[in-house]
């Protein structure tokens, strides 16, 4: 078979591209790039040729053997040993797709997990050839024609003023139905490359609730905004094929209670399990999750939303629909969203009428997940310590400054963020007795506790700094042991203890290890 050919830089040096059948004997391998995927070549077997020199930090690679068709060809060969990073002749077998692609660390490259995918490959060491691995092709004489390779491939820095790491939630339960589920799915693509995804901007991953929540893809899968929109492109209807209407659901108490779980067990699972380091999660970047409702949600759900505002989650909730009569019976509470969403403020609720024409309704919803000064949720020193006061009282500090030590105290309690799942403050005073003032759970507002702060009486007596620290730790600290918050433990006090005070010091940092 006849090759194609074409001029190289007007010097008469000329490129061979398409050099024949794959795996025809004496045929020359196809010279690709570092991140040329699997996808990218559309034949049972082929014969390719990598470069050198590619950087193994910047490989995607899903699977161990087998390897998703989403990963760089290159990549899978250096990983499964075929060839080393100074590049060479591999051969590929198109496979088909399969459910969960291992993550394996082997020769420089940690592959990543990806729990499905359409289509995939493996590699074998491929055939001898004279063609050097320098990531060009075998030069010749022969007349030009034929296209030009493409160029590699640049990583997107992204939208830098939109950093955020965001799970999308969607629904596919049976109540959705394919034909919801496909557009739903749209809007999310329509989304997504709306953010501008890149590596310093948005990351995205994919979260499908059914009746057991399932990752479809996490945010350090993809960092493109192409392989983004491919991956939600694969991902398939969990519920099942049957568009079911109302009166079918009504008549089903089965499937009606697990539509009610669905949502806010998935939305726990996602606060729980998918913002991890592990996962791709980034340090100081806002967490958030856009939890897709189609009708009626679970009962659950309130529930679901502590547990993400816990875990430093933003919740947006997009409702598609409203509940209709017959559904609204079921509905323990109307007010929902209002209870799940991080504010009740009208910021974190989206809704649209139904799934079609929802094009006018993207732009809105990325500004929104792009105002990161409105996600009062994600977790910063002000609003995820709990900060334990321990007050000298003792009669060398007197009543006057101890006034002064309690203003002292209120002056830093009033920069954080108290509330029910921020910081918490408490109060133990002390001479050679110790006095709870109050403790973290006793008041979940700024101004209960800056209140509470300027009535406390004082005590006058000795200093016992190190038997105060101790009781502080049992017995203020003890109780929020499983607390998310990091524990700071703050002393005023005038002079020196009759006691002492490094070994409890010492236990006390040991444990908060």
């Amino acid at each position: 078979m006849s090759a194609a050919w074409i001029p190289a830089l007007g010097l008469g040096v000329c490129l061979l591209l398409l050099p024949g059948p794959a795996g025809s004997e004496g045929a020359a391998p196809i010279a690709i790039t570092c991140f040329t995927r699997g996808l990218d070549i559309r034949k049972e077997k082929a014969d390719v040729l990598c470069p050198g020199g590619c950087p193994l930090e910047e490989f995607s690679v899903y699977g161990n053997i087998v390897y998703a068709s989403v990963s760089s060809i290159c990549g899978a060969a250096v990983h499964r040993g075929v060839i080393s990073n100074s590049g060479g002749p591999v051969r590929v077998y198109s496979l088909p797709g399969r459910e969960n692609y291992s993550s394996v660390d082997a020769n420089g490259i940690q592959s990543q997990m990806l729990s499905r995918w359409s289509a995939s490959f493996t590699v074998t060491k491929g055939k001898s050839s004279t063609q050097e691995a320098t990531g060009q092709a075998v030069s010749t004489a022969h007349p030009p024609t034929g296209k030009r390779l493409k160029k590699t491939p640049e990583k997107k820095t992204g939208n830098k003023d939109c950093k955020a790491d965001i799970a999308f939630l969607i629904d596919g339960s049976f109540n959705i139905g394919q034909r919801r589920f496909n557009l739903q799915k749209n809007f999310v693509g329509k989304v997504a490359l709306m953010l501008g995804i890149g590596t310093e901007g948005p990351h995205v991953g994919l979260v499908q609730a059914s009746e057991h929540p399932k990752i479809e893809f996490y945010l350090k899968n993809f960092t493109s905004a192409k392989d983004v929109l491919f991956a939600i492109k694969e991902v398939g209807f969990r519920g099942g094929n049957s568009n079911t209407d109302v009166a079918e659901r009504m008549s089903s108490t089965t499937v009606d209670s697990e539509e009610r779980l669905l949502r806010g067990k998935a939305l726990k699972h996602t606060a729980q399990k998918f913002f991890t380091v592990d996962a791709g999660v980034r340090k100081g970047i806002p967490k958030v999750v856009v939890v897709f409702i189609d009708g009626w949600p679970s009962d659950d759900i309130e529930e679901a939303g502590i547990v993400a505002r816990e875990f430093g989650v933003n919740v947006f909730i997009v409702s598609v629909a409203k509940p209709i009569p017959e559904e609204l019976g079921m509905v323990q509470d109307v007010t929902f969203v209002d209870k799940a969403v991080c504010r009740n403020n009208g910021f974190f609720s989206y809704h649209m009428p139904n799934w079609f024409g929802t094009t006018k309704y993207v732009k809105p919803l990325v500004q929104k997940l792009c105002t990161h000064e409105q996600m009062m949720c994600s977790k910063t020193c002000y609003n995820s310590v709990n900060i334990a006061f321990l007050i000298d009282g003792s009669s060398s500090v007197g009543d006057s400054n101890f006034r002064l030590m309690l203003e002292f105290v209120s002056n830093i309690a009033k920069t954080f963020e108290i509330s029910d799942i921020g910081a918490k403050i408490a109060a133990v005073q002390f001479t050679y007795d110790q006095r709870t003032e109050f403790s973290f759970t006793d008041y979940s507002t700024k101004e209960n506790v800056l209140a509470v702060i300027r009535n406390i009486r004082y005590m006058s007596g000795g200093t016992a700094t190190g038997d105060a620290i101790s009781f502080t730790v049992r017995n203020v600290f003890g109780p929020i042991r499983e607390s998310p918050n990091k524990n700071f433990l703050v002393i005023v006090t005038d002079g020196q203890s009759y006691d002492d005070v490094q070994g409890p010091a010492a236990a006390a940092h040991d444990a908060a290890k």
